[in-house]
């Protein structure tokens, strides 16, 4: 897979992020519906977060979809993925204070989970016209880029929930997976443009990032390369540089290769 210019836009095909929307609802949904009281008061890695917490924040990344859906477009700029990925960092202390809100205002999280399921597909299920827009709070994009905010929003925090839970796996939709990985790779490039260093998400993303020499024909000098689920925990914070390095989930050859500087890219 060659690396990805970041000098336009990536796309993503509108039917097969509705797909992959739907698997990892689904795949989420099978695993909060199996939890236990004393399972929702598990602890989290994301600070003071319990199971509780999360479960409500996923229900919410969700409901989203029908409820921004219904609220009037203002006719202002349209923002990009790459736009709304920048934004979750400078978001993240009112995200944490909506999913407390959120948590201790909501009944069962079991049933709010699965009642945010259901009215998320039914957006999905629409027949929406390609340049239908969605107005969140921070702009409005295209809807069919924001059902991949969606994706990126449930791959992650799937992966805290299975942290939370200690499960050995958890069975992620490959489109999501991918997608979510592209995300985040993309976020890197923009966040630091160049083509001195190549990171590298087998089998999923490719880009070139961090000013330099650019690099154009045989081995690069400056690799990292890891793998997609490492790549997503790196890239939010769930994992840092350092102890990525020590349990060999991340290689980074060359001078320049040390990424830990632009990592987060989004929480």
């Amino acid at each position: 897979m060659p690396p990805v210019s970041r000098s336009r836009a990536r796309t993503y095909d509108r039917l097969k992020s509705r797909a992959a929307l739907r698997a990892e609802a689904g795949a989420i949904g099978a695993v909060v519906a199996g939890l236990d009281d004393a399972s929702l008061d598990l602890p989290t890695r994301l600070g003071g977060w319990r199971v509780r917490e999360l479960v409500v924040h996923l229900a919410g990344a969700l409901d989203a979809l029908p409820r921004f859906l219904a609220a009037p477009d203002d006719g202002g700029p349209t923002s990009t993925i790459g736009d709304w990925a920048a934004g979750t960092r400078a978001g993240a202390a009112a995200i944490e204070e909506d999913a407390f809100e959120r948590a201790a205002a909501a009944g069962d999280p079991r049933e709010v989970f699965a009642g945010a399921v259901d009215a998320a597909l039914a957006v999905v299920d629409a027949d929406h016209a390609p340049e239908r827009r969605i107005v969140h709070r921070r702009g409005a994009m295209l809807l069919d880029d924001y059902l991949v905010t969606r994706l990126v929003e449930t791959v992650v925090h799937a992966d805290d929930l299975a942290d939370a839970l200690a499960l050995d796996a958890f069975p992620h939709d490959r489109h999501a997976l991918a997608t979510t990985c592209r995300v985040l790779a993309d976020a890197l490039a923009t966040k630091a443009p160049g083509g001195a260093v190549e990171l590298r998400v087998p089998p999923f993303a490719v880009v070139q990032c961090v000013e330099g020499p650019r690099h154009t024909r045989g081995t690069p000098p400056n690799v990292v390369e890891t793998m997609p689920l490492p790549w997503i925990r790196l890239a939010t914070g769930r994992l840092t540089w350092a102890d990525a390095l020590d349990v060999a989930e991340l290689t980074a050859s060359g001078e320049r290769s040390d990424l830990s500087s632009l990592l987060p890219v989004m929480t």
